[in-house]
């Protein structure tokens, strides 16, 4: 008998009890409703109205897990995350209509077309539930937590497929880390599980137990050609059967050969150097202008004598002739000055 077959069986069992109804199976739907029937219904309809309509609401409530246009029969169970969507979207558009503050027959007409909305939105979630995460391990045996409509009970379904879940073949190159993952997707949804064993296969019936923990990998440093061969990796459960049973073919490589080109810490001139741009040059003539003003300063400070001719001893005695050599001096100077003006 396989999974839906089980859950179908036990829903029908279950239509022989009250039922929950799914959504209803929430303490705050349950509150929602009891709030609309004590505060807001008191102010918003007659008092011999009241009764038949509250009725009429919860029953429509709990026929909600009743779905007979649903593409695959409903099995009578859901998980928590459908649930809570479910939830959710019914709460908030019980809030809209309470917001309204519709009274007497607008109020029956809209809440009446709300209940058909959120019936319609549980077929899909249920639908996408079914389809999807019911029982989502490929293989593997897990332990499914769902809640029965019928009873509003949460209980562990067995998602049980074939317990080997296949061989991998792993290739790593010696002196690097070997690493084994024993995890699949669906190990973080089931319940139940235990430790992660991780064995050295030696041969058809001869195996060495490596580690065993809650961790889901296996690490091996640095591995070498002895490491080479089969692991296989079971994952247990609070039954008698694992839920996992993976296989690794383990292949050492070569130590990989890794060429290193030598680099150069040291950096020439051209690179400590700033490179100007033709346009960051300056110009000849600001070059000259700056030199003459240069000398004209120093000129006047120190004299024609130690400027032009530093060679010369300024204790040197004036020699026939020196007054036409001042008057060129000063003449040079006055067209110095002349230049830097223009």
């Amino acid at each position: 008998m396989g999974p839906q077959v089980a859950l179908l069986v036990a829903a029908l069992a279950g239509c022989l009890l009250p039922a929950g109804g799914c959504v209803i199976c929430d303490q705050r739907v349950v509150a929602a409703l009891d709030a609309l029937e004590k505060e807001y219904l008191p102010t918003h309809m007659a008092r011999e109205r009241q009764g038949q309509v509250m009725e009429t609401i919860r029953q429509t409530v709990r026929n909600f897990w009743d779905l007979p246009y649903l593409e695959d029969a409903f099995m009578g169970v859901i998980d928590e995350a459908t649930m809570e969507t479910s939830v959710l979207g019914f709460l908030r558009s019980m809030t809209l209509i309470t917001n309204s503050d519709i009274a007497d027959d607008t109020f029956v007409k809209e809440f009446s077309w709300m209940l058909t909305l959120e019936k319609a939105a549980f077929q899909r979630n249920v639908a996408r539930f079914q389809r999807e995460d019911f029982c989502p391990n490929k293989c593997g045996m897990m332990l499914q937590p769902l809640i029965w409509c019928s009873n509003c009970k949460k209980q562990l379904h067995v998602c049980r497929k074939s317990t080997d879940c296949g061989v991998r073949h792993i290739n790593v190159h010696e002196k690097e880390d070997l690493v084994l993952d024993c995890e699949l997707n669906w190990h973080k949804l089931s319940q139940g599980l235990t430790y992660y064993s991780f064995y050295r296969v030696w041969g058809s019936n001869s195996e060495t137990l490596v580690s065993k923990g809650k961790q889901p990998t296996l690490t091996k440093p640095l591995v070498g050609p002895e490491d080479a061969g089969d692991y296989r990796c079971e994952l247990g459960t609070v039954r008698s059967l694992p839920a996992t049973v993976i296989h690794f073919e383990v292949t050492v490589l070569p130590q990989r050969i890794i060429e290193e080109t030598p680099t150069s810490n040291f950096e020439t001139e051209e690179q400590l150097s700033p490179t100007l741009q033709p346009s960051e040059y300056p110009k000849p003539e600001k070059v000259l202008r700056s030199l003459l003003r240069t000398l004209l300063s120093a000129w006047e400070r120190d004299g024609f004598h130690k400027v032009l001719a530093p060679h010369e001893q300024s204790s040197r005695t004036a020699e026939p002739g020196s007054e036409g050599t001042e008057r060129k001096r000063h003449s040079t100077k006055s067209q110095i000055k002349i230049y830097l003006v223009a």
